[in-house]
C-alpha cells in the first residue's frame, strides 16, 4: 500500500553502524553493497542523494585488532581514523563500478554551528549533487571529542537534510520503526506506522540501543525527526534488512515509520538558529510575555522574563520556557546569562542605567527567535 506523499527528488539516507556489520562486528562487504546498489538505482533514476553513514570506528576497531570499542576519546579518534579510510575505500569503489563518482565530506557540529562554515558545507554538497555525485557523509571523529557520543550521526544526518533541502530522509536502522512499546522486553505492542506531530507521548515511548555496535537510540532519532520535519523534511525510520528498502520507502509504501513534514518548513537561517548551535542555557517567561511571542510575534523583552538558568554568553542559543516548563521556542540571546538575571522583570528604559550599556533592547529579537521547536 502507498501513501500519497510525492515523490522525492533529493534525499538524505543515514545508514548505522548496526546495519553495516555482520553478526559477528565487522563490516559486512555484501551489506554495503546492497546498500551502494539502491543508493546508485535512485541517482540512475535522476535523483539526487546524500549518503550519511556510520561504521567508521567499528571499521578501524577491526583493522586495530580491538574486540571491543575504544573507551577513550583518543582511541576512539585513533580507530575513526583508521576506519574511515577502509569505509571510504568500499563505497569508492563499489560506487564506481555503478558508474557514480562519490565524494568523502567529514563534518562536526562546529561546521554547523559557525555561519560561515555552515554555508561553506553547504555550497560543497549542492556542488556534490549537481556534478551527479553521491556524497558520502560522517562526523569528523578523528578531531570530535564530545560529538563522539549517542546519536550523533542521527542529529547530522537530520541537520544535512535540512542544509540541502531534501525532500526525504530515510533513516535505516535495525528495527522496523517507532513502537508504542518495547519489542525486546517480549510484550505485545504495535509498530507506529505515521506520526503527524511529535508530542511529549511520542518522545515518552522513545527508548534506547542495546549493543555496542551503534552509538544511536530511538531516542535520538526522535530528536533527529523534530530537526527534519520542522525543516520541511519528511522522515522515514526502516529497517535496512528489508529488501529493497531504500526504494520502496522512496516510492511510498507502507513501510516503517513516517514522519510527516510540517507545511511550512523554517527557512535556512531560522534553521541554522534553532537547530545548528547547542543550547546554552534556558529563560523562563511569564504568561504575559508567552501571547506576545505566540500570538503576536513579538520580540522577548527583560520584562516578560522570570528566571534565567545556565550560564551563557551573549550570542548564544537558548531555550525559551513557559510557565509550565515546556519549551515554545529557541533564539539566540542579546545578552548573556548574568546580564539577563540583572535586567529581567525590568523595562528596556532601564538596561542602561541597570548595565551601564544598552546595546538592544530586547533579550531576544523577534529575528533571532524560532517558535515551535
Amino acid at each position: 500500500m502507498k501513501h500519497s506523499s510525492k515523490q522525492p527528488d533529493r534525499i538524505v539516507v543515514k545508514v548505522g553502524t548496526s546495519s553495516l556489520v555482520s553478526p559477528a562486528g565487522s563490516l559486512d562487504p555484501a551489506k554495503i553493497r546492497t546498500l551502494t546498489g539502491q543508493l546508485a538505482s535512485l541517482v540512475s533514476q535522476g535523483r539526487q542523494v546524500v549518503l550519511v553513514s556510520s561504521g567508521a570506528i567499528r571499521a578501524g576497531m577491526e583493522r586495530l585488532g580491538l574486540n571491543q570499542r575504544p573507551k577513550t576519546i583518543p582511541e576512539q579518534q585513533a580507530a575513526a581514523a583508521v576506519g574511515q579510510v577502509a569505509l571510504m575505500k568500499l563505497y569508492a569503489e563499489l560506487f564506481t563500478e555503478a558508474g557514480i563518482p562519490c565524494g568523502q565530506v567529514l563534518l562536526t557540529r562546529d561546521d554547523f554551528s559557525h555561519r560561515t562554515r555552515y554555508l561553506n558545507a553547504r555550497n560543497t554538497l549542492y556542488t556534490l549533487l549537481r556534478g551527479g555525485c553521491v556524497p558520502v557523509v560522517n562526523e569528523n571523529d578523528t578531531v570530535a571529542t564530545d560529538e563522539i557520543k549517542f546519536g550523533e550521526n542521527d542529529t547530522l544526518s537530520a541537520l544535512v537534510a535540512a542544509c540541502v533541502d531534501a525532500d526525504l530522509l530515510v533513516n535505516l536502522s535495525d528495527v522496523d520503526g517507532l513502537y508504542d512499546g518495547d519489542p525486546r522486553q517480549g510484550t505485545s505492542c504495535r509498530l507506529i506506522d505515521e506520526v503527524a506531530r511529535i508530542t511529549p507521548e511520542i518522545e515518552a515511548i522513545a527508548g534506547g540501543t542495546e549493543g555496542d555496535c551503534g552509538s544511536g537510540g530511538m531516542k535520538s532519532k526522535i530528536d533527529a525527526a523534530k530537526i527534519a520535519v520542522s525543516s520541511g523534511v519528511r522522515m522515514v525510520i526502516a529497517n535496512a534488512a528489508h529488501e529493497n528498502v531504500v526504494a520502496r520507502v522512496v516510492a511510498g509504501e507502507d513501510i516503517g515509520t513516517r514522519f510527516l513534514s510540517k507545511k511550512v518548513g523554517l527557512s535556512h537561517r531560522k534553521r541554522w538558529i534553532a537547530f545548528g548551535n547547542r543550547v546554552g542555557g534556558t529563560i523562563a517567561i511569564n504568561e504575559g510575555a508567552r501571547k506576545a511571542l505566540l500570538e503576536r510575534g513579538k520580540s522577548l523583552l527583560p520584562a516578560g522574563v522570570v528566571a534565567v538558568q545556565g550560564s551563557f554568553e551573549a550570542g548564544c542559543l537558548v531555550a525559551v520556557v513557559d510557565g509550565s516548563g515546556c519549551q515554545i521556542a529557541r533564539g539566540l540571546a542579546n545578552y548573556g546569562s548574568s546580564e539577563i538575571g540583572l535586567i529581567m522583570g525590568k523595562n528596556s528604559s532601564q538596561i542602561e542605567s541597570i548595565l551601564g550599556h544598552s546595546d538592544f533592547d530586547e533579550v531576544i529579537h523577534r529575528d533571532n527567535l524560532v517558535l515551535g521547536v
